[in-house]
């Protein structure tokens, strides 16, 4: 009997020994990650626009490793954190292809006006006043967390003290394209066009290869730059292999002096002189022909299409259904928040869409899948930044948005592209991914301090308002 005994337990031990290794082995198996978004409809913006329903997105040192199934991807994965999406949509991060960040601080400073006067009477007299690196950092601490809290993860900007716009970004933890502006009259930070090309020279060289900064150079626009500046913004590019960002054809006051001045419309200039290039982002865009359109996919261009700005100083409306024909590369953007007011990219994609619409007199141009893919995969084109965001997919930067679909203004939900476009605010943004970072969670900016933020706004508000002699603008 004492040997049966003995035998049995020896039967239990080696059975256990079978049957129990392989859960363990599984969990063995299933590689650590940094991050898992679990469930949810990841709006994946692909090559194959998949949406899949209880999806899941694992990432590891600032990249997308695994996109499925939320069952496979748990499977296959385990995370130290979590971020529960279920009953939310997970999308790319937005890319706001045209900012002037520091800008917010004159947000409704003036209004109702059209570009000419808006920037001679009221904008360059408030800058010349007021712009220094203090009043950029503040500015572009309160864009950023406005984007941030809209679900924007990657910003293209031009302005002054670009250098400190980087700064405040990295520390936000934001993506973007941040170009210095050079132009042919003194401003807030260079006096002079050599002292601001050797600040553009050092900029371009500090941040050269950060992960989340990329530096460029941005001559205002051919009307305010000359000719041989042009060419010298282009052979620095050349050399350093720095982004152009800069503003073309934004009115047809432009296209007017350009075409006087040079003999060509702008962007027939611009491709006169050696200006274009793959290294090229052109915000606006409106007033051009088709011969001009197919100049800007000739050589690479990324344009960018700012709606809300374009309408509210009536510049006019860019020929947004052609571009996308001719394979332009075209991306989304709100431009400032002086000339907007604000740097929501869901009002953008709205109005995309049902601007081109009206002006067609065709529903079907943008539609909503088209309207969403500017704000993300082809933003990310547009600004020569598609091998790394713009959609959910292994091997890209981890930015991510979990989009909450619960509110009244979303229910009830068929469409997930139009409930995306024409329905959600960015109130409906929860959670945001940058870099594999987490930087909002449920509403709670994690990178910046909001009531500081504001309080600076105010009093920086107070000081404009007296130097303007408005006080009560």
């Amino acid at each position: 009997m004492r040997a049966t005994t003995k035998r049995l337990f020896l039967c239990l031990v080696l059975l256990s020994q079978v049957v129990l290794p392989p859960a363990a082995s599984a969990r063995q198996r299933a590689r650590r990650v940094d991050l898992i978004v679990s469930g949810g409809a990841v709006v994946t913006m692909d090559a194959g626009r998949r949406i899949i329903e209880d999806g899941a997105v694992a990432v590891a040192g600032g990249k997308i490793v695994a996109v499925g199934k939320r069952a496979d991807v748990l499977r296959a994965y385990a995370a130290r954190e979590v971020i529960d999406a279920r009953g939310r949509a997970v999308i790319p991060g937005l890319v706001n292809g045209h900012t002037h960040i520091p800008m917010s601080l004159f947000r409704g400073i003036a209004d109702d006006l059209d570009l000419n006067e808006w920037l001679t009477k009221f904008i360059f007299p408030a800058e010349a006043k007021n712009v220094t690196e203090e009043f950029v950092r503040a500015g572009t601490q309160l864009g950023l967390a406005e984007m941030i809290r809209g679900g924007t993860t990657t910003y293209c900007d031009m302005y002054y003290f670009e250098d400190a716009v980087a700064e405040e970004t990295e520390r936000a933890g934001v993506r973007a394209v941040l170009g210095e502006t050079v132009i042919d009259f003194p401003v807030p930070d260079n006096k002079t066009w050599p002292d601001a090309m050797r600040y553009v020279e050092r900029f371009v060289a500090r941040w050269k290869g950060n992960r989340l900064i990329t530096a460029a150079v941005a001559p205002h626009a051919p009307y305010t730059v000359s000719e041989a500046h042009l060419r010298e913004v282009r052979a620095f590019s050349d050399r350093t292999g720095a982004p152009v960002v800069t503003h073309v054809a934004e009115t047809r006051k432009e296209v007017e002096d350009v075409t006087r001045d040079h003999g060509a419309r702008p962007v027939e200039y611009l491709a006169r002189i050696g200006f274009l290039s793959p290294r090229t982002v052109a915000a606006h865009t409106v007033h051009l022909t088709e011969g001009e359109i197919n100049l800007l996919k000739q050589h690479g261009v990324g344009s960018i299409h700012n709606p809300e700005s374009n309408m509210k100083l009536a510049s006019g409306v860019a020929p947004v259904p052609q571009m996308l024909r001719a394979g332009v590369l075209l991306g989304l953007g709100t431009d400032g928040a002086a000339s907007n007011n604000d740097l929501g990219m869901w009002e953008a994609m709205d109005l995309a869409a049902k601007l081109h619409k009206l002006t067609t007199g065709d529903p079907k141009v943008v539609t909503a899948e088209e309207a969403l893919a500017l704000a993300t995969i082809n933003g990310a084109r547009a600004l020569h930044m598609e091998k790394d965001i713009g959609s959910v997919e292994a091997g890209k930067r981890a930015d991510l948005v979990v989009v909450d679909l619960d509110a009244l203004h979303q229910t009830p939900r068929y469409s997930l592209y139009s409930h995306l476009v024409y329905a959600t605010k960015a109130s409906d943004v929860r959670t945001v991914v940058i870099e594999g970072r987490v930087v909002m969670r449920d509403r709670r900016l994690l990178t910046l301090d909001e009531p500081l933020i504001k309080r600076r706004a105010r009093a920086i508000r107070e000081r404009i308002s007296r130097s303007l002699s408005a006080p009560g603008r």
